[in-house]
């Protein structure tokens, strides 16, 4: 269990949050959530002990063992894979280190036998034979070979650590995990798979995410960081969403209705105060109008943007024709003779593992590259609004602020009409003025966004569009390309996000396609059914 008492924490002079009393106990899921900056990883690394509180205490008992996810890529790339992972059980890997150095003395004592034994006897009670075969379970639930467990973490990729770092903080069996975006850069497989591994584990996890199926799958809590405190709530996302809407309509129509009894209140006083036979009814309700207040909606954190995307004309029957395309990458052929088309009012999510396929098969259907071999044609009354995965090339070095930056985009280039426009996307007062090269990947994603809902077009691409967004922005793209009338081609990790947006599924793999008309779920149900993996 993990106790936390009068927490608070202070930057600069703000505090980010006070005032906390929490616990957290065994056999619970807690999803932390709130806005960007509100506090949720800083309240980790309390939680961890990297970070010290500015008042009150986190309490621990000093025989549990916690486990946390780093994100630092290069802090082990010295070592093979087996031996990051081992190192998430330091007791067990420090047995494992003064095992091989006793037995590999020349004058081996009768008191290091005493010692070996001793070790042995604890290397065994933590299932210390068993570590490399945990180890490479856990690999494989995560996508990875067993084979990697022998190689040196420098030589792997970023995504591949990004796995490794995640199974180091699984290992073993802790009593507390703490994971901060354990899905990021995960395919929906490994999320799959460590959704099952977590609802399984019967251990105390507390777990940063703004994936909203992940945390409705694996969460029997919420623990909400806002208005400068945090709460623990009972359920799963979903419940905690409703819930907290159901609040605060409740609170919206309790002021209305105490403003509504103000105004009746105020015009009597004024009708009658001059009234002999009615001054004694004003002044009672003068008393009455002075102890009613309208209770101040709090302050959230949380703000969302609006996401909405306007047709300047709807297209025809004819979308889009892909006859043939093949294309190579690094010497590798991510788009090997993929043919499809695209119907009216079809919503496409590409998902899979093949990241460089995708990303490359909506560059050729933008025009930014040529494929090898095949055909693409865009139905005459289309018209494209693209989102790529990387935004860099509209950002750095740009010497513009975001109005000019925005501006270049837009048919009305009135500064009123672009401060409005872009306080629509939480960019408010000097916020307008800041340089486009400074922002942050969340800011970026929302320049984006905003560009394409100034082209007015009937069909968007989008590649990857929820990277770098907090929960709140997440919700608005969501409900507008829901409400988005007209074709749209994405793709995402995000499980919910593909489920309630796209009617139409394609999925390449080793450069063919496979494609589907149905929902998110009933596709994966799909797959499983006929064993496709």
């Amino acid at each position: 269990m993990i106790t936390v008492a009068d927490l608070g924490i202070n930057f600069s002079g703000q505090d980010l949050f006070k005032h906390v009393d929490l616990k957290f106990v065994g056999g619970n899921c807690y999803g932390v959530i709130g806005a960007n900056g509100a506090g949720k990883s800083t309240f980790l690394r309390i939680l961890s002990g990297d970070l010290e509180p500015t008042s009150g205490e986190v309490i621990i008992d000093k025989r549990t063992r916690m486990s946390v996810l780093k994100q630092d890529h290069f802090a082990y790339d010295e070592q093979t894979v087996l031996d990051t992972i081992i190192q998430g059980n330091p007791r067990l890997y420090e047995i494992m280190q003064e095992k091989d150095a006793l037995y590999a003395k020349e004058d081996f004592t009768d008191e290091d036998g005493e010692l070996a034994a001793q070790l042995e006897g604890e290397f065994a009670e933590m299932n210390g034979w068993e570590a490399e075969t945990e180890a490479a379970q856990i690999l494989s639930g995560l996508g990875l070979e067993d084979s990697l467990l022998y190689d040196i973490m420098g030589t792997l990729g970023d995504k591949q650590k990004v796995k490794i770092l995640l199974a180091r903080a699984l290992f073993g069996h802790p009593d507390i995990i703490l994971l901060d975006e354990p899905t990021n850069h995960l395919d929906i497989d490994s999320i799959r798979w460590l959704e099952d591994f977590l609802m399984d584990y019967d251990g105390t996890v507390i777990v940063v995410s703004h994936d909203r199926h992940f945390l409705n799958n694996v969460c029997t809590h919420i623990v909400d960081v806002d208005y400068n405190k945090i709460k623990i709530y009972v359920g799963n996302y979903d419940f905690w969403y409703e819930s907290s809407q159901l609040v605060q309509r409740i609170m919206r129509e309790q002021n209305k209705k105490n403003e509504e009894k103000i105004k009746e209140l105020q015009t009597f006083i004024q009708r009658f105060s001059a009234n002999k036979s009615k001054s004694r009814q004003a002044t009672s309700r003068r008393k009455l109008l002075d102890k009613l207040t309208v209770e101040e909606m709090p302050a959230s954190s949380r703000r969302y943007p609006f996401v909405g995307f306007q047709m300047d004309r709807e297209a025809g029957k004819e979308i889009l024709a892909v006859e043939g395309l093949t294309k190579t990458v690094d010497g590798v052929k991510v788009l090997d003779n993929v043919s499809f088309r695209v119907n009216k009012e079809d919503k496409i999510a590409f998902v899979g593992q093949d990241e460089i396929a995708t990303t490359t098969l909506f560059k050729i259907l933008a025009g930014e590259l040529e494929p090898d071999a095949g055909t693409y044609k865009w139905g005459g009354t289309t018209s494209l609004s693209y989102f790529p995965k990387d935004n860099n090339e509209f950002f750095d070095g740009v010497d513009l602020n975001l109005i000019q930056w925005l501006n270049q985009y837009s048919q009305d280039n009135t500064e009123t009409y672009l401060r409005g426009f872009l306080g629509k996307m939480l960019f408010s007062g000097d916020d307008v003025l800041k340089p486009v090269k400074v922002l942050s990947g969340g800011e970026k994603v929302r320049c984006m966004l905003s560009r394409m809902m100034m082209y007015g077009s009937n069909v968007l691409m989008l590649d990857q569009p929820t990277n770098h967004l907090d929960l709140e922005s997440i919700t608005a793209v969501n409900d507008g390309l829901t409400n988005f009338p007209g074709n749209v081609l994405f793709s995402s990790y995000d499980h919910q996000f593909i489920q309630t947006v796209a009617n139409r599924i394609m999925e390449l793999k080793d450069g063919s396609l496979l494609d589907k008309m149905m929902t998110y779920d009933d596709y994966l149900e799909w797959k499983t059914a006929n064993g496709v993996k």
